[in-house]
C-alpha cells in the first residue's frame, strides 16, 4: 500500500485546539469487528467492556522539552529535546536558519538576570543532533527551569497554564516523553472508578513518545519508510496480568497506539509476550498479525500518518477509512485534544457483555 491510500479530507475547524471541559466528556466512536460505527460518549466505555477485561495505560510523562535560544551570531534557534543520554547530553531536533555544525554553539536564554546556558553540537545522528551542555547544571535542570511544554504543531496557541495539566494523563509518572499518549487524556478519577466498579482491571507500561510521531512520511511506498525509535518497558507484572486475563477469558484493551507498539514489540521476537525494555521501530501496516491486543482506545490521527496505518491494520483498511469519513460527517473533534474511538480487532469473536 502507499501513503496516499491513507489520505482523508479533514476540515480545519475539526482540529481540536482545546480539551473538553472534563476529560471524560469527550465523544466515543465505537467500531465493531464488523466495521459498524456507533456514536457514544466516553463515559459509556465501562458498559462497552466486560468484567475481567484488562485496560492497559502508558504511564509516560511529558517533559518541558522545548528550549529557545540563539547562535552567537544572533540567529534564533529552537531546540526540541528528544531524549536525555546523560546528565549533560541529549539528542534533539534543532530548528535554525542554517543547520548547526559540529562544535557550533547554541545559547539558551535563562532570564532573571542569569547568563545563557551554552549547548555545543557534538555530532548528528540521523535527523537528531547530539548536544552537550557546557555550563553548570544538568540538562534536566535546564529544561525544568526554562523549558516549555512541547504542544503538537497543529495546536496553534502557545502553552497556557491549563495545558500543563491537561496535556498530561492522570497516571503519568515516568518522565521522558515529548508528546502525550493522547488516548489516555480522556480518563479521569470518575471514569477510572466506574471501570473498577464494572470489574475491569487496569495496568501500565512505559513508552516514551518521541517527536517523530508528528513527522510526515517522506516516501509514498510504505515499504521504504523507517520508523523513528521510541523507548519502552514491559514489566513481568504486566505480562502476568495479561496471561491471567487470557486464561480467564477476558480481553486485552490497549489505551493508545503507544501501548500497542510496546506490547507488540515485546512479542515480536518469539510471538509470545516477554518482559523487557529497549527501543522499537515497529511499523504496523495492514496485513500485520497482532499477537497481544484485542481492543483499542485511540484518538483520531492525522491523514497519511503511521498511526492511521496502525488503526487500519487493526480494524481493516476499508472499515478504518469509513469510520474516519463517519467521524468527519458527524463532526467529531480530531487529534490530541479531540475525541476518541473504541476499536475491536477485525474478525475477533466478541464476548457477551
Amino acid at each position: 500500500m502507499r501513503r496516499s491510500d491513507f489520505h482523508y479530507h479533514l476540515p480545519e475547524d475539526l482540529i481540536a485546539q482545546f480539551p473538553a471541559e472534563r476529560r471524560s466528556a469527550s465523544r466515543l466512536l465505537e467500531v465493531g469487528d464488523d466495521g459498524a460505527c456507533s456514536d457514544r460518549q466516553m463515559r459509556d466505555l465501562p458498559s462497552r467492556l466486560s468484567p475481567g477485561d484488562l485496560l492497559i495505560f502508558n504511564d509516560t510523562r511529558v517533559i518541558p522539552a522545548r528550549l529557545f535560544g540563539s547562535k552567537p551570531t544572533g540567529g534564533r534557534v529552537e531546540v526540541l529535546v528528544e531524549r536525555l543520554i546523560g546528565e549533560r547530553e541529549a539528542l534533539a531536533q534543532v530548528g535554525a536558519s542554517k543547520t548547526p555544525k559540529p562544535g557550533g554553539e547554541i545559547l539558551i536564554e535563562q532570564g532573571e538576570g542569569l547568563p545563557p546556558a551554552k549547548l555545543v553540537m557534538v555530532d548528528r545522528r540521523d535527523d537528531l543532533f547530539h548536544l552537550r551542555l557546557e555550563t553548570p547544571g544538568s540538562f534536566d535542570e535546564l529544561m525544568q527551569r526554562v523549558g516549555r511544554l512541547p504542544l503538537p504543531p497543529y495546536i496553534e496557541h502557545a502553552p497556557q497554564a491549563f495545558d500543563a495539566e491537561r496535556y498530561q494523563t492522570v497516571f503519568a509518572t515516568q518522565p521522558g516523553a515529548v508528546a502525550a499518549p493522547t488516548a489516555g487524556l480522556h480518563f479521569d478519577a470518575d471514569l477510572l472508578d466506574a471501570l473498577r466498579t464494572r470489574g475491569v482491571e487496569t495496568a501500565t507500561l512505559t513508552l516514551h513518545v518521541g517527536a517523530g510521531t508528528f513527522q510526515p512520511l517522506r516516501v509514498d511506498d510504505l515499504s521504504e519508510h523507517r520508523m523513528h525509535a521510541e523507548r519502552y518497558q514491559v514489566t513481568p507484572e504486566l505480562c502476568a496480568a495479561i496471561d491471567r486475563t487470557r486464561r480467564s477469558g477476558g480481553r486485552v484493551v490497549a489505551v493508545g497506539t503507544t501501548v500497542v507498539r510496546a506490547l507488540e514489540s515485546a512479542a515480536a521476537a518469539t510471538g509470545a509476550l516477554t518482559p523487557g525494555e529497549g527501543e522499537t521501530r515497529l511499523f504496523i501496516t495492514p496485513g500485520y498479525r497482532f499477537a497481544v491486543i484485542d481492543r483499542l482506545v485511540t484518538n483520531f490521527h492525522l491523514p497519511e500518518s503511521t498511526l492511521l496505518m496502525l488503526v487500519s491494520a487493526f480494524v481493516g483498511y476499508e472499515p478504518a477509512m469509513a469510520a474516519y469519513a463517519h467521524a468527519v460527517a458527524q463532526r467529531y473533534r480530531f487529534f490530541s485534544y479531540g475525541d476518541a474511538m473504541l476499536l475491536t480487532r477485525a474478525h475477533e469473536r466478541r464476548l457477551p457483555d
